[in-house]
């Protein structure tokens, strides 16, 4: 093991312990804000799911273009440019005390992440070797948990349900962060595959090669069921936890769920990866579209805390087996030349997390906090929606690959 992260590139490992920390001071600021805004500034489930649903909106319509425009004129530019951007982004949210500035400070934060993540998952598959790849995305993964571990405990302890302070901590991170790649990349920049205007695919042609891909077509559609369903957990749950009174601290009891699931991610990250690798490659999105709709359905039923957390602990489960595979997954299916286009094609699976607080928000306020069942049931049977989409993808996919290992028998049969 030590031997292979000898091989991980140094901007790798700036990307891997910079979402660590990015994502430690976003998860103490970020999943409180639909508690803050139906606690503090009085808006209603619908409102506050519609404040919250428009990161999602914004990142879903510019997350294609971060991937192509990366492919077009670099990942450095793209990134710096996003992650500068972003910091700036998390004053506007220090500073906002109306519920229109929060709608419109969190359309540009879900523009900043959508341009920003794509294109940073490009770079490491770019500068990953192949055998490395599935280590490199998991790392990834395991410091966006690790991070999350301990940012709800910290955002809860500096009262983020009650004060936007918490996001002035997310700026100077995001500052040092991206103060940190402006250096790696000057020192090993240079190094990086070299990307052309000319050699890059037109737009129109990029759409239509995403768009007639019958196994990336299914996968994109899937996962947006697949990502309804997890939004619902800082959409939806947080603000049934903090509306109900069969709880009486909601919102410590959800900083503790979402501790509880970073480090469920983290115990569970490696076996299940371990053993999910040895299957399709579609085989765990469809086992976790199954469990993430179970754990919604006993988010419903939970009258206390012990059955809550079971509910985490199969939810993470669920969200281990659809995330910690998807990058791999992408970087398969994807042409070698169009990685970036791909990888922010498949943002678009964000429709789930825009429909995820609006449809939640609003089976809310119309059903009340009271109705836990009546509210989770139909939400988990919607997410179940996905799966006859994987299901096309894992059989569309298991041809293709067999088609092209016949290809390939014939052609070395030509050369002999």
């Amino acid at each position: 093991m030590k031997q292979t992260l000898r091989h991980v590139h140094p901007l790798a490992w700036t990307i891997i312990v910079g979402t660590m920390f990015g994502r430690l001071v976003t998860s103490m600021s970020i999943p409180f804000l639909s508690i803050y805004l139906t606690k503090v500034l009085g808006a209603s489930p619908a409102q506050t799911g519609l404040t919250i649903a428009v990161s999602s909106l914004a990142g879903v319509s510019i997350s294609f273009y971060g991937g192509y425009i990366s492919d077009i004129i670099g990942r450095k530019k793209v990134m710096l440019v996003s992650i500068f951007s972003w910091a700036a982004v998390f004053v506007g949210f220090a500073a906002a005390d109306r519920l229109w500035m929060f709608l419109i400070v969190n359309m540009l934060n879900g523009l900043c992440r959508a341009v920003f993540e794509p294109t940073s998952r490009a770079l490491l598959s770019d500068i990953t070797p192949g055998e490395h790849k599935l280590l490199v995305f998991n790392l990834r993964y395991a410091a966006v948990n690790l991070g999350v571990v301990f940012g709800p405990i910290i955002g809860l302890q500096l009262g983020s349900a009650r004060s936007t302070f918490p996001f002035l901590i997310a700026a100077a991170v995001y500052i040092a962060y991206g103060l940190v790649l402006v250096l790696q990349f000057a020192l090993h920049g240079k190094k990086l595959p070299s990307r052309s205007a000319s050699g890059a695919p037109r737009l129109g042609e990029a759409l239509a090669v995403t768009s007639r891909d019958r196994v990336f077509l299914p996968i994109l559609l899937g996962t947006i069921f697949c990502v309804l369903g997890y939004g619902h957990f800082g959409s939806t749950l947080a603000q049934y936890l903090a509306l109900n009174p069969q709880f009486a601290d909601g919102g410590k009891a959800f900083s503790y769920m979402l501790s509880l699931n970073a480090v469920t991610v983290l115990a569970v990250q490696y076996p299940v990866v371990r053993t999910a690798r040895h299957f399709p490659p579609l085989v765990p999105l469809i086992l976790g579209n199954i469990c993430v709709s179970a754990a919604l359905i006993l988010f419903g039923l939970a009258g206390g805390l012990p059955l809550l957390m079971f509910g985490v602990v199969l939810f993470t489960i669920g969200e281990v087996l659809l995330f910690t595979m998807m990058d791999m997954l992408i970087d398969r299916v994807a042409k070698p030349e169009w990685k970036g286009t791909y990888f922010g094609t498949i943002g678009f699976n964000g429709i789930g997390s825009v429909m995820a607080p609006i449809l939640g928000g609003l089976l809310l306020g119309r059903l009340g906090p009271e109705h836990g069942s009546a509210l989770f049931t139909p939400l988990a049977l919607m997410t179940a929606l996905g799966l006859p989409f994987l299901l096309t993808a894992h059989r569309r996919l298991a041809r293709r690959e067999r088609a092209s290992e016949i290809d390939g028998v014939e052609y070395t049969k030509r050369i002999v």
